[in-house]
């Protein structure tokens, strides 16, 4: 080449180079303006965002209807109303209703053309059952308007006649009975509750002795409600109830595929909660009454009763509840139908619990989602048994809700998916591309104005030998080269799993905002990892976990090099806050501790609590025995060992985890004269649920850790 064309050449490679760089420079320059155009996540900003409900597709798969949440720090200002969405994507969501209560329990009729919601409208003194014309349009008509409310409508096959789920009196045969007895005992001069049997509360309640009942009505305003139970001996015996939820009793009920009958679940045990399992069964009874048959004969727990599409067989969860052991995954059970005889347990190999489930139009097929490592699944099966296989794969994030519209082909999946830095959303899962697609996006733009990063995962071999799954959320503005306090946070359960999801009570990076590193270590007893993982904490509740909590640590520790081993602190709530305690009896590793309703105590938490049997089974025996767990793994016994401050939080209405724990832990710490900070909420329960009383615990928790763990340079403890 000669000297001429060489430099022509190095001068044309210097103009590029020069472009190159500029171009660089430009991109660099747009990418760090667009990082610093993000903020950290806020109370307000995590509080704000908008709260997308359960997807309930149309029968036909065109129409999605969700309930939208849009809250506000007062509640009386907070709207909740129906939303709808084509199923296909192809419009943007609209509203539905335009309420101030919000609506509940929606069904689609079986023509797509109407749906049936439970709601507290004006003029109402309780839920009623409303209809709404979806397709010719106009406004909701009411129904249902028996005294007692109306709730969880279900369409019968034709389209006739609903179903519905009411609170009533035990004896009451219709609803001017129900009137009187509500009558008479508001005429009372005196008010004091009596009880002859277990259990007494449940979470935050007092239990009443109304039932749960099943009643059916035409489809039209102002037809005459049948109560279904009303008479029968099922709702006699000592132990009648539902499945028992935080706030009420559910029946599960759903019609037979003929329309002449009713499925659902029920206790007849439940006055043995305080020294056996109890469990619900499966029972039907004949639309036009009668005495209910039992359909499962075990001892096992039957729920979510679900027909498939052809009508010849019969679903539903099952829990064994007959070994003395105080977990089990939920399998799924088959019963053909109308014979039903014993079920068939289709997911006897598959080693995980199964959350939503839905059958394919056709028949052929079971989608089903659970947990696994911080996710939550998609997995598919045949319909009549086999094995179970991932559907499609995901990294990040959790589906929930899942829903498959019954009279559709080729089979569309509807679910809601989530993640630490995503809010729930509707999204369509297309199984040939393996892709999702967004039906709703109501938080997408706030999202991509906050600074966050996805959760990052590790594993290590704990010295027991056992795989322990870790995540850790970081800090915003974020540097590898910096150095961050480890903010260790606890799980509660001990029967759940750290989760790539979404969360307002213990939201990750509202917990990560001050310039924290966050770790979250599914220990032993966490869900997702297979049965026996989960189960291996029973007779030791607090020793092994809490060893593989300190060992991931310092894991985290040795694997991060921004993570400062130095300053420690460590926190959690319910079961996680048991574990709290448990630490300031046996470490002083950590500068700080928050406990959130944390037991202190086993054996006045056994005898306080609304629950009480497992706690006897998971410790090895009655407390009067005094087995090795109630002496060896209970903090208070330890209390000679306490050392680190710790800040105590509760519900003055928790009755799982009871006020007089953390009075017994208070007292402890201020007679040892340990720094202590004591924060009781008069107006919650087990969860700290009201906005302006949320931010107010994050603004104590951002405190209590700089004043303990030196706040690093530059950050803030604003939570607004």
């Amino acid at each position: 080449m000669s000297t001429k064309r060489l430099n022509k050449f190095s001068f044309v490679s210097f103009l590029l180079l020069i472009v190159i760089a500029l171009i660089s420079s430009a991109r660099l320059s747009v990418s760090a303006q667009t990082t610093s155009q993000k903020v950290p996540l806020t109370h307000e900003s995590m509080w704000m965002m908008k709260r997308v409900g359960p997807p309930v597709p149309s029968h036909d798969g065109k129409w999605v209807v969700f309930s939208l949440v849009e809250p506000a720090y007062d509640e009386k200002d907070q709207v909740s109303d129906l939303w709808i969405v084509p199923a296909n994507g192809s419009a943007r969501p609209r509203r539905l209703t335009f309420t101030k209560g919000g609506e509940s329990g929606v069904a689609w009729s079986p023509d797509s053309r109407q749906i049936a919601f439970s709601a507290k409208r004006e003029g109402d003194e309780v839920n009623q059952v409303y209809v709404l014309d979806v397709a010719d349009g106009g406004e909701a008509v009411r129904v249902t308007s028996l005294s007692t409310g109306a709730r969880l409508p279900q369409w019968r096959p034709d389209g006739k006649a609903l179903l519905f789920t009411s609170t009533v009196y035990p004896g009451a045969v219709d609803d001017e009975a129900n009137k009187r007895v509500a009558a008479d005992r508001k005429a009372q001069k005196y008010r004091v509750r009596v009880y002859d049997r277990f259990p007494i509360r449940n979470w935050d309640k007092w239990l009443e002795d109304t039932q749960a009942h099943i009643f059916v009505q035409a489809a039209q305003p102002g037809a005459k409600a049948k109560d279904l139970l009303a008479g029968t001996k099922l709702v006699s015996e000592r132990g009648f109830g539902g499945r028992q939820t935080d706030s009420s009793d559910e029946l599960d009920a759903v019609w037979t595929p003929d329309g002449d009958a009713i499925v659902f679940v029920a206790t007849t045990n439940r006055n043995a909660a305080a020294y056996a399992d109890t469990n619900t069964s499966l029972f039907k009874v004949s639309a036009n009454g009668g005495e209910p048959v039992r359909l499962t004969t075990s001892g096992d727990d039957f729920t979510r009763p679900t027909f498939r599409p052809d009508g010849k067989a019969l679903y539903a969860l099952t829990e064994i509840q007959t070994d003395d052991k105080t977990y089990h995954l939920d399998r799924l059970a088959k019963f053909s139908w109308p014979n039903t005889g014993q079920p068939e347990i289709l997911t006897t190999k598959f080693d995980r619990s199964v959350g939503s489930f839905a059958l394919t139009a056709d028949s052929k097929s079971i989608f089903l989602s659970a947990e696994e490592a911080g996710n939550e699944k998609l997995y598919t099966m045949p319909a009549d048994g086999g094995d179970v296989r991932l559907a499609m794969d995901m990294m990040r994030g959790v589906y929930t809700n899942l829903r498959i519209p019954s009279k559709v082909s080729p089979t569309i999946l509807i679910a809601n998916w989530e993640s630490a830095t995503n809010p729930p959303e509707v999204f369509r899962l297309d199984l040939n591309s393996k892709t999702q697609q967004p039906l709703t996006s109501f938080n997408a733009d706030q999202v991509a104005k906050i600074d966050w990063l996805p959760l990052r995962h590790f594993w290590f071999t704990s010295k027991a030998g056992k795989r322990i799954h870790n995540m850790i959320a970081l800090p915003p503005n974020f540097d590898e080269r910096k150095k961050y306090p480890l903010f260790v946070v606890m799980h509660g359960g001990p029967h759940s799993m750290w989760r790539d999801n979404w969360g307002l009570r213990w939201n990750y990076f509202m917990l990560s905002r001050p310039g924290y590193v966050v770790l979250l270590t599914n220990y032993s007893g966490s869900t997702g990892f297979g049965e026996a993982f989960a189960q291996s904490i029973q007779g030791d509740p607090f020793k092994g976990p809490a060893n593989e909590i300190n060992e991931g640590a310092d894991e985290a520790i040795r694997l991060y090099p921004f993570v400062d081993g130095s300053r420690q602190a460590a926190a959690g709530a319910s079961y996680g806050g048991h574990m709290a305690n448990w630490m300031q009896a046996t470490t002083t590793r950590y500068k700080a501790l928050i406990s959130h309703a944390g037991l202190i105590n086993l054996e006045s938490q056994w005898g306080t609590s609304d629950t009480i049997y497992h706690r006897e089974i998971n410790s090895g025996g009655p407390v009067w025995e005094q087995g090795p767990v109630w002496r060896e793994q209970n903090p208070i016994r330890f209390a000679k060992n306490f050392r680190t401050p710790i800040m105590l939080s509760v519900g003055e209405n928790d009755f799982r985890v009871p006020l007089n724990q953390t009075l017994e832990n208070w007292s402890v710490l201020q007679r040892l004269r340990i720094p202590s900070r004591l924060l009781v909420w008069p107006d919650e329960n087990h969860w700290i649920l009201k906005g302006e009383n949320s931010r107010y615990w994050y603004q104590e928790v951002y405190a209590w850790l700089k004043k303990y763990l030196n706040e690093p340079n530059g950050a803030t403890s604003d939570s607004r």
